[in-house]
């Protein structure tokens, strides 16, 4: 078995509505899943993909509106990484992105920029034939728009033993994973010396792609290399089954259906607030706790 890349990310954001802001107007995607946190769902859940929600493009925020700005430690990954089509492509993030105010780091054949909540994002030029996910946005041109996740960097040291059973291999520095639709990769470098903070422009944990037959596989291979799995939970759109790694990093793995689409129609996704069935009660007493959202397209009609 080897994982199809990178699930999804999953981050802490304290201001839904300027996360929502920044990752559909400004970075192009697509609001695919209004929700809450299925552990905790006085809080919002929102995750934003490609035009379709593919696991592989699909970045995923907690909101806790008195969260304080936390800060990437040991066993905590720091930087999302994305792909792109081309060098154009960079040239024209760096143009956008400085326009709207961001400040942004060229670095070779990539390009680095913080959403504003300190989260580090890298844009990289694809050198992989996946399919690219990708959103519509009135104002980026397809070809520039974002790919899909190439991978994500992490403070720790890792362990060899425990990534090989997993199906890993170690190149150039890298932790690379590939099966039958996509491939990523995590990558690991010292900490710094200071202590990690989970807080707001922090990434909660990363989740590798399943085909949904192997799920218990999967959770009996991480036992048997030494983790300490969950059992397998029914997040309706996926299944999940989380762990720590031997350096800290929180994983999930997360199978690659039913899909977003399972309970809202596929030109409407991400509009609404959606509870899962098994929330469904809880309607009356969450929504009143959660920030109103606009739907981020509409006004694309007067663009």
């Amino acid at each position: 078995m080897r994982f199809d890349g990178i699930h999804h990310v999953t981050c802490i954001t304290a201001d839904a509505p300027g996360n929502v802001d920044f990752y559909t107007r400004v970075l192009g995607l697509r609001l695919v899943k209004k929700s809450v946190n299925q552990d905790d769902p006085t809080v919002y859940h929102l995750f934003y993909a490609d035009e379709e929600g593919h696991a592989g493009s699909d970045i995923t925020f907690f909101e806790y509106p008195n969260a304080r700005p936390g800060q990437a430690g040991d066993g905590m990954v720091h930087t999302v990484v994305w792909r792109v089509g081309s060098a154009e492509a960079l040239q024209f993030w760096a143009d956008r992105l400085s326009a709207q105010g961001h400040e942004v780091e060229p670095q070779g054949d990539s390009l680095r920029f913080s959403n504003p909540e300190g989260l580090a994002h890298e844009l990289v030029v694809s050198q992989v034939d996946d399919q690219p996910l990708v959103a519509r946005h009135p104002e980026i041109p397809q070809e520039f728009a974002l790919q899909g996740f190439e991978g994500v960097r992490a403070y720790g040291r890792p362990d060899e033993d425990f990534f090989a059973k997993l199906g890993f291999e170690h190149e150039d520095g890298r932790w690379e994973t590939r099966a039958d639709t996509r491939g990523g990769w995590i990558e690991y470098a010292e900490a710094p010396y200071v202590p990690g903070v989970g807080g707001a422009g922090t990434v909660h944990h990363v989740a590798w792609a399943s085909e949904m037959e192997d799920q218990q596989a999967w959770r009996d291979l991480v036992q048997d290399a030494g983790g300490n799995p969950t059992p397998i939970i029914d997040r309706f759109w996926f299944r999940s089954v989380y762990f720590r790694e031997p350096a800290g990093v929180l994983f999930e793995i997360a199978t690659l259906g039913p899909g977003f689409a399972t309970d809202e129609d596929p030109e409407h996704l991400g509009e609404k607030l959606i509870l899962p069935p098994a929330f469904e009660h809880l309607r009356e007493k969450v929504e009143p706790l959660l920030t109103p959202l606009p739907d981020p397209r509409a006004d694309w009609a007067a663009r």
